[in-house]
């Protein structure tokens, strides 16, 4: 299992992660706030970070910024209703995924699971000229992609588009990162553009139902590589 460290300044909350996330075999360590938080990160090393987004004391942003700077420690967000703006700030400025309050055990340990197995094959680490993530295999040289040894006919925007999910397996990428990395900077806004081109891969790849790239409401999208 994994070493958690949660952060959160709602001791209610914290005392219910702690007994929750150790019921699942997990070690669990807690800070108050967003300094304690980062001395934290550092003394424990933990497998993930569970990072509330109201802090009393530094800004969500701040603190992601400030981890990413040495670490590549999965971050998961808490976040409440109605803070989608700040929810894709935190996902653009190196969180790996997010959780809505109010939110089921079950669901945190899901996330807690996707991020901590998928660690090992982020992307921010340069997987040479192939990328294989469960049967989906994808050549960067020849843009050649094939799915359980079946070659895929892809456009070269649509390979774009998957081959930056490939590279963020197991990590939420919001519309704007889409568009950035596959469109250019002048983009940011036409997230419609991104919808279409996850459907036509959708469509191309068997995935009609979504569980290989998943949706993430209002946000984006997510690669899970060992779906069917």
């Amino acid at each position: 299992m994994a070493k958690v460290l949660v952060i959160d300044d709602d001791r209610s909350l914290l005392r219910a992660l702690r007994l929750g996330l150790q019921s699942e075999g997990h070690d669990v360590s807690v800070a108050l706030s967003g300094e304690s938080g980062l001395s934290q990160t550092a003394i424990v090393q933990p497998d993930v970070v569970v990072l509330d987004i109201g802090l009393p004391d530094i800004d969500v942003l701040e603190v992601c910024k400030r981890i990413r700077e040495w670490s590549d420690v999965p971050i998961i967000i808490l976040s409440a209703t109605g803070a989608e703006n700040r929810k894709i700030a935190a996902l653009d400025g190196g969180a790996n995924d997010y959780v809505t309050k109010p939110f089921s055990m079950a669901e945190l340990e899901a996330r807690i699971r996707v991020v901590v197995r998928n660690r090992s094959g982020d992307s921010e680490v340069d997987d040479g000229p192939l990328l294989e993530y469960g049967n989906l295999r994808l050549d960067l040289i020849h843009h050649e992609a094939t799915l359980a040894g079946r070659h895929i006919a892809l456009t070269g925007k649509e390979f774009d588009v998957l081959s930056f999910l490939a590279r963020h397996t197991g990590r939420t990428c919001t519309h704007q990162m889409i568009l950035g990395a596959v469109w250019g900077a002048g983009y940011g806004q036409e997230a419609q553009y991104v919808h279409a081109y996850v459907h036509r891969l959708r469509q191309k790849l068997g995935d009609e139902n979504g569980q290989l790239i998943r949706s993430v409401p209002g946000v984006g999208y997510l690669l899970v590589h060992d779906e069917p």
